[in-house]
């Protein structure tokens, strides 16, 4: 399967699919085995050996509202959700996932043997590899979840009249499964 991203129209796309130039192709077993990092970091996280009883207090979690859960529900959303996660990461952390989505309305991009493509094959042979450590996945994964998880909790939170500590704890949490998340997905992907 290949990644698309752009605002170019379904014509476009289809003619880029049957023509079959893949740049990057999705890794899926490396998408689904970050998907399980929130569940594992969460575990942890949430757990009485770190913060689960500061994080029951700040969300206002009874052991009741606990027991009370339907839980293989909500891990198999969570682990579909992380998933969803993953692919966006996926975009973030490899800079080449955006080169074709740069060219495709050039005139010679579906040609193989074009100026474009082949400039484009040129520049992956010679860069494909670059910024492509775990390093580098979990930097751009830190970013995403302070740049992005932060003030989506915190706004939330805001409304929902929960104070500071619920905000650090829980963007603490994406920050730290978003970083190991970004990591392991630049590098093995």
């Amino acid at each position: 399967m290949i990644f698309y991203a752009g605002g170019h129209s379904m014509a476009r796309f289809t003619t880029f699919v049957e023509n079959h130039f893949v740049m990057l192709e999705i890794n899926f077993p490396v998408l689904a085995l970050s998907a399980v990092i929130p569940l594992a970091v969460g575990s942890l996280w949430y757990s009485p050996l770190l913060l689960a009883n500061a994080w029951m207090k700040s969300a206002d979690m009874t052991e009741d509202k606990i027991k009370g859960a339907n839980m293989i529900l909500i891990f198999g959303l969570t682990y579909v959700f992380s998933f969803f996660l993953a692919m966006l990461l996926q975009v973030l952390v490899i800079h080449q996932f955006h080169l074709g989505s740069i060219l495709m309305d050039e005139p010679d991009f579906n040609d193989p043997n074009g100026v474009t493509r082949t400039t484009l094959n040129n520049f992956m042979e010679l860069y494909g590899d670059r910024f492509r450590t775990f390093g580098h996945g979990a930097f751009h994964g830190v970013f995403t979840g302070l740049f992005f998880s932060l003030p989506v909790i915190a706004i939330n939170a805001l409304f929902e009249r929960l104070g500071a500590r619920y905000i650090l704890i829980n963007a603490g949490y994406w920050i730290v499964s978003l970083a190991l998340m970004g990591g392991i997905i630049c590098q093995f992907t």
